[in-house]
């Protein structure tokens, strides 16, 4: 049995963030990974997908982008190899192609049970993040057969994709861009759109993220919002990072031609079937985004920072007069759904008590009641921004100071 005071389970951003701060605090540590470094980025992505936030927001614990287009977006590839050199330059005690298979609690740690070994550890990081698996609704089971099924995450390029009609499930991040990607190779494309955060690429000038950062939004924290578990609930901002800075939003899509529907509610003998609340959806993002930009306008003339656009304000959603309710999927119009709806974690190689009734993993802030043992890279874990690169460092630094408080504690207890 190999022994170590700290196993962090996962190497992508979160989990290489953290170890930078453990080894600041001379903390010894593993991390392991299932892959190589990055894994999901080079596995998971599309091909045409670039990260949501600018270049230069692309940050981690001593280390950040420094090529020569803040203002652009990373492909998928860059994201990847931008890590992995993190990992070299920060020498990450990272094993690779090691899969954790269960972490139980003892005594005193926790035994760490992979394919490759067996851990001791005082304290654990669960690092492996919030997207380790698609989440698709059970009524996916009821799509008639010879229908392609396909997630974001199996998903490539349009090549991957039969001919013919596809219905995407979902209108935040990825519904949106990939539904984009598919009409533009000349496919229809029907939108299910459910709730969503509409959101300019830009606004005065800058990046609409410069402004949640800028203002304070980002960093608002967990324990400062009346509803923590509402907010980590909500569905990505739509947004898409593209060298032309573009705003795909429904306006957008329903220019080029998507056909838009309401959120699928239930497929039965072989038809879909929508809500009728689109309108409402839409009414309701729209609201939304209009109090988001009078948040940014305060901030400003509070501040009274220059060199900055006029305020603006962006026309309503237009929704079609004739929103469909219904698609009948026998007739051979829809090849392919694509099921963008949503991504959740992967934690049930946990074997503690640490999960609530709906098998959600129940933490204060990424500590879990199970002594030691940490979350990290879980929606608004600490932060608005902690599932982002940019929100891994801050996050990463208080979870630390916690575990380097919690061996203290213990190390005091055993002397006692």
């Amino acid at each position: 049995m190999l022994t170590t005071t700290t196993v962090v389970v996962g190497g992508g951003h979160c989990g290489l963030a953290m170890s930078r701060r453990l080894a600041e605090k001379s903390i010894d540590h593993v991390v392991l990974e299932r892959g190589e470094v990055a894994h999901s980025w080079r596995t998971q992505r599309w091909d045409s997908l670039r990260l949501l936030t600018p270049n230069w927001m692309t940050r981690l614990p001593g280390y950040a982008y420094s090529g020569d287009d803040p203002d652009g977006y990373l492909t998928a590839a860059q994201t990847a190899q931008f890590i992995a050199d993190y990992a070299k330059e920060s020498a990450a005690p990272v094993r690779e192609n090691t899969a954790v298979l269960s972490v139980q609690p003892t005594e005193h740690g926790y035994l760490v049970h992979t394919d490759q070994d067996t851990w001791h550890a005082r304290t654990v990081v669960a690092a492996s993040g919030a997207t380790a698996v698609p989440h698709v609704p059970p009524l996916r089971s009821a799509v008639p057969a010879g229908i392609t099924s396909l997630t974001p995450a199996q998903y490539r390029n349009p090549d991957d994709v039969p001919d013919g009609g596809v219905l995407v499930v979902g209108a935040s991040a990825s519904g949106i861009q990939i539904a984009e990607e598919l009409h533009r190779s000349g496919r229809p494309v029907t939108l299910a759109v459910g709730e969503h955060v509409r959101m300019p690429r830009t606004y005065r000038g800058k990046d609409v993220l410069w402004w949640m950062d800028a203002s304070g939004l980002f960093g608002e924290r967990y324990d400062a919002v009346d509803d923590p578990i509402r907010v980590r609930a909500l569905p990505s901002m739509q947004l898409v990072g593209s060298p032309e800075g573009r705003t795909v939003d429904l306006n957008a899509l329903s220019r080029l031609g998507v056909r838009l529907a309401g959120r699928l509610a239930g497929i039965r003998d072989g038809v879909a079937q929508f809500s009728g609340s689109l309108a409402n959806v839409c009414a309701l993002a729209d609201l939304k985004l209009g109090r988001l930009l009078d948040t940014f306008d305060r901030w400003a003339a509070e501040t009274g920072i220059d060199g900055i656009e006029a305020p603006e304000r962006y026309a309503p959603t237009v929704v079609p007069a004739a929103v469909p309710l219904t698609l009948d999927l026998r007739t051979g119009g829809i090849r392919t759904i694509l099921w963008a709806t949503g991504f959740r974690p992967d934690l049930s190689w946990i074997d503690a008590p640490v999960f609530d009734r709906k098998g959600r993993a129940d933490h204060d802030g990424g500590v879990t009641a199970s002594p030691g043992l940490y979350l990290i890279g879980m929606p608004f874990l600490r932060r608005r921004n902690s599932t982002l690169i940019d929100g891994a460092a801050e996050d990463a630094a208080d979870l630390s100071d916690h575990l380097a408080g919690f061996l203290a504690g213990a190390r005091g207890a055993s002397d006692d």
